[in-house]
């Protein structure tokens, strides 16, 4: 599999394993205890995941981790789980940090912690100093291949845990925001190892962006506030594959949707997808439901809340908490009730409207509900899993620091193991139609 073109000159140097001795740091869970109900939900998982089994079954025989530490941080769920497993199953030692703490599931990390070969540093609500002491304990484990959701693993390599840089082969980013990150990174010439933009595949901008995000953050708002959508003016922020998920569900739901942004083709996008595309000026006080998936911040500012209708609804899909001004609003309230349903925290503004924040502004599906559909993340862990496998050879990818897309062969691997998994048959191309898609030479 010939290696995508990256911008940096020098190819990331195999490091041997014994010149970056590991430590061993025992996991931190919240509760051992509960080990065996985090189990039964992960075997739940996995009956919905029929990708990541196949690839199990490769992965047991060729073991392409052996030997290998992984450094992994990830939202701490059952699905995940089902990801470190595949993992471990392959020869790796997983050392787990999670990636939101709002959205880590104490059973799910007492399950995992529970297993051979895998370590996990995640409790449920700890704070951002606590956030951030996990990823070092993660990194402890000085990784041969890294996974993130969100880039903060992989910045604080660069940042802070430097001395370590030289021994990691590659990783995965699995969000639109850290592919982002790194981009930026590699554009200043500071990204140290190449990293796979597993966001950036087709199967997952098809399936976890538009499908899964799309129903699963209108579970999250409908699961804090047990609102109805149908005849509410829905505005959602930002029209890329997430977006464009949320805003066909609140349509299908009967809800009257607005669509903001500022890049000019996704808004005529939008547009002739039949939403009303307004500046968020605009929007405000129109909308009763704002859903910021931008990965942007400051999307919904001071201004926009001193607009807004009593009674609206704010919450946000992207992976920071900075696309909601949520210290803004704070400021321009008299009063925050917080926990007025799980989830749903009501500031009252100094003229007397309301307004409720889900999730207290971080990515709504995965604190307020379970994230994208276990059948969902079947495909998005796959794209990982097989990109991964792929760094884990650089004797075969040697390729240089930088981002570099998900080669076209997984995508293909994946889509024609997920539908073999679900009995659908395709057609193929006969020699002759080959032939003439490869020839110039053809015409009417």
């Amino acid at each position: 599999m010939s290696a995508p073109s990256a911008s940096s000159p020098q190819p990331a140097q195999a490091v041997p394993p014994q010149a970056m001795p590991a430590q061993s740091t025992p996991s931190q869970v919240a509760d051992p205890g509960q080990a065996a109900a985090g189990l039964a939900r992960i075997g739940w998982a996995e009956h919905a995941m029929p990708v990541l089994g196949l690839i199990r079954d490769s992965f047991e025989q060729q073991q392409p981790f052996a030997g290998l530490a992984v450094a992994a941080c990830l939202h701490v769920t059952a699905e995940t789980a089902v990801l470190v497993n595949l993992i471990t199953a392959g020869g790796g030692r997983l050392h787990l940090a999670a990636s939101n703490p709002l959205s880590t599931q104490d059973d799910i990390a007492a399950a995992l912690a529970a297993e051979p070969g895998v370590t996990v540093f995640a409790r449920s609500g700890v704070d951002r100093r606590a956030y951030y002491e996990h990823i070092h304990r993660a990194l402890d484990a000085a990784p041969r291949l890294v996974i993130d959701d969100g880039c903060d693993l992989v910045n604080t390599l660069h940042a802070e845990r430097t001395e370590l840089l030289a021994g990691v082969r590659g990783g995965c980013e699995s969000t639109t925001t850290g592919v982002a990150r790194l981009r930026r990174m590699a554009a200043e010439g500071t990204l140290a190892f190449p990293m796979v933009a597993a966001d950036a595949s087709r199967t997952r901008r098809m399936f976890d962006n538009f499908y899964g995000t799309g129903q699963s953050v209108i579970d999250g708002i409908l699961r804090a506030t047990n609102t109805l959508l149908a005849g509410q003016v829905v505005v959602v922020a930002g029209y890329g594959p997430c977006g464009r998920g949320i805003a066909e569900r609140a349509r299908g739901l009967g809800a009257q949707v607005i669509v903001t942004e500022v890049d000019p083709v996704r808004a005529l996008g939008a547009l002739m997808q039949g939403f009303r595309v307004l500046p968020m000026a605009q929007a405000a006080p129109l909308g009763q439901v704002f859903i910021t998936a931008t990965g942007s911040r400051d999307v919904i500012g001071p201004g926009h809340v001193a607009a807004m209708r009593d009674g609206a609804i704010l919450a946000n899909a992207g992976h920071f908490d900075v696309e909601i001004d949520v210290r803004a609003l704070a400021e321009l309230s008299a009063a925050v009730h917080p926990a007025v349903r799980p989830h749903a925290d009501e500031y009252l503004l100094d003229d007397g409207r309301s307004l409720i924040l889900l999730a207290e502004g971080r990515v709504v599906n995965l604190v307020a509900a379970e994230g994208n559909p276990a059948a969902v993340m079947d495909l998005s862990f796959a794209v990982q899993a097989l990109a991964l496998a792929w760094l884990a050879r650089p004797e075969e990818t040697p390729l240089l620091p930088g981002v570099h897309e998900v080669p076209a062969e997984i995508d293909t691997q994946i889509a024609t193991l997920a539908l073999a998994a679900r009995g659908v048959g395709i057609d193929a191309l006969t020699p002759v139609q080959q032939e003439y898609l490869d020839s110039w030479r053809q015409g009417s």
